[in-house]
């Protein structure tokens, strides 16, 4: 059985960021056969159609060709001010605008961590929205809403509670059950 190559990426830049742990988690929590690498946003450029006429950005090429190469696609979002931060939009948007549409039909499954009690759904309902412009087959169910994160994170950022995980598996499991469906 192949390998189910998921790519993970979060809207959150904070080093301490709860999004990252909780990817972190999720990689350890997939099942055999399935792997994980999380990318890094923090040097994808804005958005500048300017750009697209010559060479893009080495940071821009990069995450187009991860998220070609990846079975499926794992989003962690945090919410700033009701919505998905500007920076998980302009890495969609950037790799939206491309011949090869990478995104389009490419398995993919999304969750948010927040301080809050409603664990950041006005933002994933939000990235939803976006997901169907850009055509991703997004998992519908299960959702995962990480509320109250400080209590659920340790200082190093580490996911220590136990039924957080066990939403967390669901979800990852019945990710990699749909990228394998579509291979």
């Amino acid at each position: 059985m192949d390998t189910i190559k998921i790519v993970g990426f979060t809207g959150s830049l904070r080093k301490g960021s709860y999004n990252r742990g909780a990817l972190r988690a999720a990689g350890e929590l997939l099942p055999q056969g399935a792997e994980l690498e999380i990318l890094d946003l923090s040097e994808i450029p804005f958005f500048n159609q300017d750009l697209e006429g010559g060479e893009l950005p080495v940071s821009v090429t990069e995450f187009k060709k991860k998220i070609a190469g990846a079975d499926a696609l794992l989003i962690a979002t945090p919410e700033y001010n009701y919505s998905i931060p500007p920076v998980l939009k302009n890495a969609l948007d950037w790799a939206s605008r491309d011949a090869t549409r990478p995104l389009s039909g490419k398995p993919a499954a999304l969750f948010s961590v927040s301080s809050s009690a409603l664990g950041g759904a006005r933002a994933q309902y939000h990235l939803r929205q976006v997901a169907v412009v850009l055509n991703l087959k997004l998992l519908n169910q299960p959702e995962v809403f990480i509320s109250f994160a400080r209590e659920k994170f340790d200082a190093d950022g580490n996911l220590q509670d136990e039924n957080t995980k066990k939403y967390l598996s669901a979800l990852v499991n019945a990710l990699v059950d749909l990228a394998r469906a579509e291979k």
